[in-house]
């Protein structure tokens, strides 16, 4: 399916990657955002609130993130593509609601703009300290996607694909932006509709009476209905059968759950994205993603016109992670090289891959800034040694 016109600005544009991501979420069909104002995400739901009346769209403000995320949830049943924008402590008032979302596999974005912590922090500069928290900040078992993109270029792409994800997997998406790349400006293309693939709502064929909403039949993901269309289904958070009807029951606990974590856990191939550079025959991989990524590839030069063989693993898609593709490098290679504005994080994830076949080594940063390439560079000629 092609992006409606109406929410495409096609073109080349000098925009900043918040007004990039809101961009992206109206080319890839959203029209539904509540959000609440918060440092340095409000740009992106400022540009949506200004072209959503052009669209049909609408946006709320909400009286908090409790809320925003709720009404995300809901929002999701009248068949609107929906979102919600916050950064670092919206997104931990966000998490209980997240997990609600997740419960009734409801596909939504939730676009973190990652700034310094903990509590306030530095609400105008930068961290990466909310990965793990997209991944682990609700209670119970469950999965999700992550994506974190390096440029306002891949705000614009990548929300895109957060939106196309959400859709194919019924799952909230988490958009771990930070707050480098959603305040630097840079020249981003935006192609026509046409050539914009949107991944539609999967509605059931079957009619009122006989649809589940949590029916599966092989599938890993149910049909979704609108509300208002004449359907009469039940939605909850607490363990429900096929028919969203309340069951509680080790047994049923035990399919609904699984059901949850096999839908990713099984099809993560599908998911997984990351790009390499120089891996093959690398001595230290170094292993980056976001606005770190970018500074990263000045600290790999460095430590070449040393004579280090250094290849680079950029994450896409943090969550799922690529496991695979770290274990089959772990035996090839002295080390990886984990750059983080956090004081360990997706690091821990390399570790655990490697399965104890390569050290992982972390360059950490407090936030507020971004690292010096040439302590990079020195953790890779370490490494190397």
């Amino acid at each position: 399916m092609k992006a409606d016109p109406a929410g495409v600005l096609t073109g080349v544009h000098y925009l900043d990657g918040d007004y990039a991501c809101g961009e992206g979420a109206m080319a890839a069909g959203c029209r539904f955002v509540a959000g609440y104002p918060i440092t340095p995400s409000t740009e992106v739901v400022e540009r949506i609130s200004r072209r959503f009346p052009m669209m049909g769209g609408t946006f709320i403000q909400m009286e908090d993130e409790l809320a925003s995320m709720a009404a995300v949830a809901g929002a999701a049943w009248t068949g609107t593509k929906c979102m919600t924008v916050t950064s670092g402590p919206g997104f931990s008032l966000m998490m209980e609601n997240i997990g609600l979302a997740t419960m009734m596999e409801a596909p939504c974005v939730v676009v973190n703009v990652q700034r310094g912590g903990p509590s306030t922090g530095l609400p105008t500069m930068v961290g990466q300290a909310d990965m793990m928290q997209a991944r682990w900040g609700s209670h119970g078992d469950y999965e999700l996607i992550a994506l974190s993109p390096q440029s306002p270029q891949e705000a614009f792409d990548l929300t895109i694909e957060a939106f196309n994800l959400a859709e194919t997997w019924r799952v909230p998406v988490m958009f771990m932006m930070d707050e480098c790349v959603g305040h630097m400006t840079e020249k981003v293309v935006i192609p026509p509709a046409d050539q914009i693939e949107i991944v539609p709502r999967k509605l059931t064929s079957k009619p009122p009476g006989e649809y589940k909403p949590y029916e599966v039949n092989g599938r890993p993901v149910p049909e979704m209905v609108r509300a208002g269309d004449g359907y009469r289904f039940h939605t909850t958070g607490l363990t429900h059968d096929e028919r969203g009807y309340p069951v509680m029951s080790v047994e049923c606990q035990e399919v609904s759950v699984r059901r949850l974590i096999d839908k990713i856990r099984l099809n993560a191939d599908q998911i997984v994205r990351y790009e390499e550079e120089d891996v093959d025959g690398a001595e230290v991989v170094v292993v980056a993603y976001g606005i770190t990524a970018r500074v990263t590839r000045a600290g790999i030069d460095l430590a070449r016109a040393q004579g280090v063989k250094v290849g680079f693993l950029r994450l896409v898609v943090v969550w799922p992670f690529p496991e695979r593709r770290i274990r089959e490098l772990a035996g090839k290679v002295k080390a990886f090289v984990v750059p983080e504005i956090n004081y360990g994080q997706m690091v821990l994830e390399v570790e655990r891959c490697a399965g104890g076949k390569a050290p992982a080594v972390l360059v950490p940063h407090g936030g507020g800034g971004v690292h010096d390439p040439r302590a990079i560079c020195q953790a890779i000629v370490e490494a190397a040694r």
